[in-house]
């Protein structure tokens, strides 16, 4: 593997990249933990107690800290349970598209020729096509469910992957060290898997990063227009379709997980940013 020459910063030193941590692992916290610190069933409706103001309203129900739905189910519930549908289809579905884009970029990259032509020609199509069209098509044919919004995310942006990895590749595969591995007769399979591949988690974590915001966002608009889950299920977009339609007499239904979708996103691409900058040893030469 090539020397690392260049000096690392503390990881601790980056405010972006440790609020951004902060707030992520704060909302995995909630997500796993939800079960236990929801106050009431997210599901459990209770139509004398529908659009209930949140707490910082006159007249609020203390019982109900965000307020209710139209169904009168408990907002502080629902918008908890659709963080771990959130993060549960960023982890998946960006893990399926690092999986699948990486491996098309390493072949690409190192093999070269034909390879590396057909990959990209591959690539320039699949990403002529819009991302968010694409995703609904793919979820009407494969059907509603969390399964289907996974393989329909990871099969649009695994070319995001493939696009970055096999630049850096193609870059990492003229260095010495490849060199070395080659005349100690190491097989291109040995050298992109115990050279090239480690050198390449800082991007491929800076990409992961990014990618489950971008994840975060497409579910959300699946749901919004009820091809995500089944409707009832507490999603942020399905939260926010829902509050759009009393948005005059109940803001804070619509308002609430769309400020959940931001700091999540802005977090999430603050932390793969930050991992860019501390451990990428192009800013450091």
């Amino acid at each position: 593997m090539a020397d690392a020459t260049a000096h690392y910063p503390s990881p601790w030193r980056d405010a972006g990249l440790v609020t951004g941590s902060l707030i992520v692992i704060s909302f995995f916290a909630i997500a796993i933990l939800a079960h236990w610190i929801s106050p009431h069933d997210p599901l459990e409706q209770d139509l004398i107690s529908n659009l209930l103001p949140p707490f910082w309203v006159d007249q609020h129900d203390p019982a109900f800290l965000l307020g209710t739905d139209s169904l009168g189910r408990d907002l502080l519930s629902r918008v908890i349970h659709g963080a771990r549908i959130a993060l549960t289809v960023a982890v998946l579905a960006a893990g399926f598209a690092a999986v699948l884009g990486t491996v098309m970029g390493l072949i690409a990259g190192f093999y070269g020729g034909w390879i590396d032509s057909f990959i990209s020609r591959l690539v320039d199509i699949w990403m002529s096509f819009p991302a968010v069209l694409l995703s609904i098509v793919l979820v009407a044919v494969l059907g509603t469910g969390l399964h289907s919004v996974v393989i329909a995310i990871g099969i649009i942006d695994w070319t995001r992957f493939c696009r970055v990895i096999r630049a850096e590749t193609k870059v990492q595969r003229e260095q010495d060290y490849v060199a070395a591995g080659r005349a100690l007769g190491l097989t291109g399979p040995a050298i992109i898997l115990k050279e090239i591949l480690p050198n390449l988690l800082p991007v491929l974590m800076t990409l992961f990063c990014l990618e489950m915001g971008i994840a975060v966002v497409v579910e959300a608009i699946l749901s919004f227009v009820g091809l995500s889950l089944s409707s009832d299920a507490p999603t942020w977009g399905g939260l926010i379709e829902e509050g759009r339609q009393y948005v005059h007499e109940a803001w804070w239904v619509m308002l609430i997980p769309m400020l959940c979708i931001l700091t999540l996103v802005i977090a999430l691409n603050a932390c793969g940013e930050g991992i860019r900058r501390v451990y990428d040893p192009v800013m450091h030469k």
